[in-house]
């Protein structure tokens, strides 16, 4: 019960700040910005659907994300652990190789806006993928005694 909790929390708080980040990349028209790809200011908002943006995941990552959160909200479910599993191991990767995020996290480009939403991103996902590594049942940490 405790670990599913703690996924949902972790999960519902990362999901509120990539919301926030998005908001922010939006207005401030931060573009998505990785070794293979770019996008551009003029299309962040279009681009936030199918690629996110400098500091926030795809729409459809945060619907998911949004999904798995709920289900987990509401009893254990091992396809909504799996899923933020997943949704954490492939945000870790994003935040490290996006060039914005990495411009945040340096002493010389730390933000009062923009460089607390990296770090809560980049830790809330990397939490996600750690916590999600558990299953939520059949364990003495969910009361179950084999």
């Amino acid at each position: 019960m405790a670990h599913r909790s703690t996924l949902a929390g972790v999960s519902a708080a990362q999901l509120a700040v990539a919301l926030a980040g998005q908001v922010v990349a939006i207005r401030r028209r931060r573009n998505y910005d990785v070794p293979f790809m770019r996008g551009s200011p003029d299309r962040v908002r279009r681009d936030s659907a199918w690629f996110g943006t400098a500091y926030s995941a795809p729409v459809y990552m945060l619907a998911a994300q949004a999904w798995a959160t709920t289900r987990l909200l509401h009893g254990p479910d091992e396809r909504a652990r799996w899923t933020l599993r997943w949704l954490g191991t492939a945000m870790t990767p994003g935040y490290l190789a996006e060039r914005w995020d990495r411009l945040r996290l340096r002493p010389a480009g730390v933000d009062r806006v923009e460089t607390p939403i990296v770090v809560g991103g980049l830790v809330g996902a990397v939490a996600m993928a750690l916590l999600g590594r558990r299953p939520l049942t059949g364990g003495p940490q969910d009361g179950v005694r084999p």
